[in-house]
């Protein structure tokens, strides 16, 4: 093993909180990649109404966020709200993300989402408030699960063989 390569192992997971400030920041940012897919969307489909076409917008999203996520992993490791709160996404053993890795990651990580997305099926659940408060519940659910794990990893970085570290400030 390299050096560089043993120097990513020591550096420790960022905190829960700086994680999920990234994670909010990563929405705020993604509203705009979100919103011109939609319109493009809709002028390429000549979308008239928001649920007509609704699940080929939704694919269309799935597609676009994905190539986005596995571009900026494999490219760096790190998104712009990570290079933001300085932490960079790399393989177990320390290593540069492959693209087939990042794809890998990006597919689990709709875990953040699966449990409440299963919730509110099962009971039925339609109103935004109710939507918002069972997702909100559901992620951070998740998020926590994270404080059980031995060095503070995500369960889909534990089962694809990702980490997140700190990157440390330059001098």
């Amino acid at each position: 093993m390299s050096g560089e390569t043993a120097g990513f192992n020591d550096l420790p997971a960022p905190s829960l909180r700086r994680r999920l400030a990234a994670f909010v920041y990563e929405g705020v940012l993604l509203f705009g990649v979100v919103m011109t897919t939609a319109l493009i969307y809709a002028g390429l489909v000549q979308q008239r109404n928001a649920m007509v076409g609704r699940n080929g917008l939704m694919a269309a999203l799935f597609v676009i966020l994905g190539v986005y996520f596995i571009w900026f992993w494999s490219h760096g490791g790190q998104t712009l709200a990570m290079k933001s709160w300085r932490i960079r996404l790399v393989q177990r053993d320390g290593s540069a993300m492959t693209p087939w890795r990042s794809l890998a990651r990006y597919l689990l990580s709709w875990l953040w989402f699966m449990p409440a997305c299963v919730v509110l099926y099962l009971w039925g659940l339609h109103s935004v408030p109710m939507v918002f408060g069972v997702m909100l519940a559901g992620v951070v659910g998740y998020a926590l699960v994270a404080l059980l794990h031995p060095s503070r990893q995500f369960l889909h970085d534990v089962i694809c063989g990702t980490r997140l570290t700190d990157t440390p400030n330059k001098a």
